[in-house]
């Protein structure tokens, strides 16, 4: 399986290099960790996932059988698209009904959470020692902007299956900051050690950092300048994301209170709005999780409870990039590692169900207002346009310009291209 993520402490990371500026750095992942190389660009999309983790049960969300036993209790409400349905629990999402597009032949072979979980975060399953890295990692080493002081990829409250979004073999540079986890309250939802101790001043941090340089400039004269240089890099970015600018963008207290209640006031909802904020400042990719929704049991009074999050973070989230002028620019894909069983189990929940579910996008200069593939009247198999997890990726990176047969070199030498060579993208959203 792939490796951990990182995490760099600033006081850790500059403690070890001996100078004690350990405020200086930052409590950050990998992605702070290896020198880029790339020539700066302006990223000219951005992508938000919401990560629905456990499995949401996507028949009772985005593909309702109400004529039928396994669909249950809920029921489909119109949307502003004529002809597209959603769940009744979602109401808040149903105006803007035109900017999605639901995807309901997704079909694929993990039922474990685990293993789904790389599958859909990185498009392979996995395969002996290759680190696979993640479609976030990909897109945002493709979409980065280095000039921007921020991180090109964050992950706000990953769950135990976080190691699928690494960076993989393309370094831990590309590895996401991570921000808060599955059980902090929404304050967690800071970065650390952004300011300076309160005994250094900006004159007095400056010089320590020039000091640093110039050890690592000596040091580097008999060793490998390679890893000197990534230090450095660390360093620089570190800074970077001091600056107030960049710091700003993490500061939910500069929305309204309205604004922030629209969200939802729990570590989702505020972590949308993060989201929001952060590609509204050219990050290009950003995942918020959602935990839950492995409802074996009472599938269907959490579901409604979950959908309350979700409908009300999601509808702002629309609401918002499409007054700021930045929908058609930012895709955003609601999805989990698999959906649920069409069947009711005799504990009122759902079990795991790979075979047939679905996934919601939105934004992203996609052909929105309709539905992709259809699934059976009992939900129990695909029965037009199979769409597998090679193929949603393989979408979402033409919706944002980058090539899914572009290749990268993996850590056992061979290429591997963002989707895999049988990916193919659905035509009808692009």
């Amino acid at each position: 399986m792939n490796r951990s993520l990182h995490s760099l402490s600033r006081r850790d990371w500059l403690r070890a290099a001996a100078i004690g500026i350990g405020s200086a750095a930052g409590s950050m992942s990998g992605w702070l960790g290896a020198l880029a190389n790339d020539a700066p660009r302006k990223p000219l999309k951005s992508v938000i996932v919401l990560w629905m983790n456990g499995g949401p049960a996507t028949i009772d969300l985005w593909d309702l059988k109400p004529e039928n036993p396994n669909g249950g209790p809920f029921r489909p409400i119109e949307t502003a698209a004529p002809g597209l349905l959603i769940g009744e629990h979602l109401p808040k999402l149903a105006p803007y009904g035109k900017d999605l597009a639901i995807v309901r032949s997704m079909s694929t072979k993990e039922g474990d959470h685990e293993r789904a979980s790389f599958l859909l975060r990185t498009g392979y399953t996995p395969v002996g020692a290759i680190q696979f890295p993640s479609v976030g990692a990909v897109l945002a080493k493709e979409l980065r902007t280095e000039s921007n002081d921020l991180p090109n990829f964050v992950s706000v409250a990953p769950t135990r299956y976080a190691e699928s979004l690494s960076g993989g073999f393309l370094g831990p540079q590309h590895d996401p900051l991570v921000l808060g986890d599955s059980a902090s309250p929404a304050d967690g939802l800071k970065v650390a050690d952004l300011n300076r101790g309160a005994n250094v001043t900006e004159i007095s941090q400056s010089s320590r950092l020039s000091i640093l340089k110039d050890m690592d400039r000596r040091f580097a004269v008999t060793r490998n300048s390679a890893v000197t240089a990534s230090i450095q890099s660390a360093t620089d970015r570190a800074v970077r994301l001091m600056r107030p600018e960049a710091a700003a963008a993490f500061n939910l207290e500069e929305e309204t209170a309205q604004t922030r209640a629209a969200y939802g006031n729990g570590q989702f909802g505020q972590g949308v709005l993060l989201a929001r904020r952060l590609v509204e400042c050219g990050v290009p990719f950003v995942e918020v999780t959602l935990d839950g929704w492995d409802t074996h049991q009472n599938n269907f009074e959490r579901v409604r409870d979950l959908c309350g999050t979700l409908d009300a973070a999601f509808s702002s989230l629309l609401s918002d990039l499409k007054s700021r002028g930045l929908l058609e620019s930012t895709l955003v894909v609601c999805q989990g590692e698999f959906g649920r069983t069409p069947k009711i189990n005799n504990n009122t929940g759902r079990d795991h169900w790979p075979a047939s579910w679905a996934v919601a996008l939105a934004g992203g200069g996609l052909q929105t207002g309709k539905t992709i593939g259809s699934t059976n009247e009992d939900g129990t198999t695909v029965a037009d346009q199979r769409v597998s997890a090679p193929d949603l990726i393989a979408t979402i990176a033409k919706s944002v310009g980058v090539d899914p047969q572009k290749q990268n070199m993996s850590n056992v030498g061979r290429p591997i291209r963002v989707a895999a060579p049988d990916a193919k993208p659905i035509l009808e959203l692009l």
